[in-house]
């Protein structure tokens, strides 16, 4: 990860910080100024984070089956590891894996979300998974089927007013037929399309008197003009995340990872200026639609999702679940700032392997004989079939497959905790000049796991999976 030239200037000239989710790597990303002209990079795991949102002195997260509070603990000129903020989690509402995509505070200090797989604007309450407020009069059943891909919301004078959906469809998954042109934005109080012919719209915010919208499948940030949609930009990515701050706004980029982003307007248009999609944000001049300040992103995040400007903060960082220091760090009223605490005894209950919020922690967990992994082998895998397991794939098989396409059959070998993929590993067989090969592709093991043995078991098995011919012909797995 690093800025453009200016970039740390100006952030530090605003005086802001930014933050931003990658649901494909499972991250909350923190990024602030470090003293010596550096960028301060702050990231902690959480499953599948997407919508993120900052309202007083927390952060609202959603992930996969929670939405979380994240409150910070720092007082007024207090810091921790040179970080001005401390975002903890803090309080968690179980919903289930609902997709949900944008979430919000609205004026009335209710958590209300975007329901993507039931199609509809949502919101918190006690005793449910979620409560149904509004859904399109074009869907007919609020089923967990993602008929049209509700996905953004904007927010105008603290109250949900604007939608986007990548159509308006009313039978399972039928967006993905109208990605190209069928995206639309939608008035919540009258219920009615106020835009049409989008390609996959994300992010809709109400700023400056305008209702801006990203024009995912265009790579664009425009707003719109009456039914118009006017383009102010062009970024080289599929556009997710937006944010602003004074006469800029902040454009996540995500790459042309996924099924879902083929067959694109954007893709023919890198095609003919003879680009490659990018990963990153973009700071764009709203005056001259220039983009001035680029964040580039390379390696294993390949997707962003959310992006937020954190104004008046200089180093944010965040607590997450693999370290103690969740256990460790007290506050209470009195206490004049954070209290470390040290225990001198090993407590009851820290010898066993238990399963915490977000993900185990190596310190939990002494040997993988005593846990009940489950090896499993994985048939009939195919590039498509793999889409959802592309962050447990190391190297990225997707940018393997965009300049080699498969040979012959890939076999993969899963590891399972408690039904939760913990490993995964992945090869191919050919026949190729009357010989039989075979080839690793991918081997990864989530990082709570790896001082364990569990790699190696899953590689045991996957040598005994592969046709013993093909081994011996090659030798071993290269």
């Amino acid at each position: 990860m690093h800025g453009s030239a200016r970039l740390y200037h100006w952030l530090e000239e605003e005086q802001i910080s930014l933050a931003f989710t990658t649901y494909q790597t499972n991250r909350l990303f923190l990024v602030g100024r470090k003293e010596n002209g550096h960028l301060a990079v702050n990231e902690r795991l959480f499953d599948k984070p997407m919508g993120l949102y900052a309202k007083d002195d927390s952060l609202y997260l959603a992930t996969r089956y929670q939405i979380w509070q994240l409150e910070n603990r720092l007082g007024r000129n207090e810091q921790y590891q040179h970080g001005d903020r401390l975002y903890v989690p803090s309080q968690a509402h179980t919903t289930g894996d609902l997709n949900v995509h944008d979430v919000v505070v609205t004026a009335a200090q209710e958590i209300v979300f975007i329901n993507t797989d039931f199609s509809c604007l949502a919101k918190l309450q006690a005793g449910y998974s979620f409560v149904p407020l509004w859904q399109p009069p074009f869907i007919t059943k609020l089923a967990a089927e993602d008929r049209c891909h509700l996905n953004g919301l904007a927010m105008q004078d603290g109250k949900p007013t604007y939608v986007t959906a990548c159509s308006e469809t009313d039978e399972a998954a039928g967006w993905r037929n109208h990605r190209v042109d069928g995206g639309i934005v939608m008035h919540i109080p009258s219920s009615e399309i106020i835009a049409r012919g989008l390609s996959m719209p994300h992010s809709p915010r109400w700023y400056q008197d305008k209702l801006w919208v990203l024009n995912s499948g265009t790579g664009e940030l425009g707003y719109l003009n009456g039914e118009r949609f006017e383009p102010v930009t062009f970024c080289p990515g599929f556009v997710r995340g937006l944010a602003f701050w004074k006469n800029f706004a902040l454009v996540g980029l995500s790459k042309l990872r996924s099924k879902a982003f083929t067959g694109l307007t954007l893709e023919t248009r890198l095609a003919a200026d003879q680009m490659t999609a990018q990963c990153g944000l973009a700071v764009v001049d709203l005056n001259t639609g220039t983009v001035v300040h680029v964040l580039h992103i390379d390696g294993v995040v390949e997707e962003l999702f959310d992006v937020l400007v954190l104004p008046g903060i200089r180093q944010p960082r965040a607590l997450g679940f693999q370290t103690d220091d969740i256990d460790r760090l007290i506050s209470f009223p009195g206490s004049g700032g954070l209290i470390v605490t040290k225990p001198t005894v090993k407590r009851p209950g820290l010898s066993q392997p238990t399963q915490t919020a977000g993900l185990p922690r190596p310190s939990q967990i002494e040997n993988a004989e005593e846990l009940p992994v489950k090896y499993q082998r994985v048939y009939h895998l195919t590039p498509e079939n793999l889409l959802p397991y592309e962050a447990m794939t190391e190297p990225s098989l997707q940018k393997r497959w965009q300049s080699q396409p498969p040979r012959g059959e890939i076999t993969g070998i899963a590891a399972s905790l408690d039904g939760e993929l913990i490993g995964l590993v992945i090869a191919e067989a050919w026949q190729e000049d009357e010989h039989q090969h075979a080839e690793l592709l991918s081997s990864y093991v989530l990082p709570a796991y790896r001082h364990l043995s569990i790699e190696r078991k899953l590689h045991q098995h996957l040598q005994k999976a592969i046709d013993p011919l093909s081994l011996r012909n090659q030798h071993d797995l290269k």
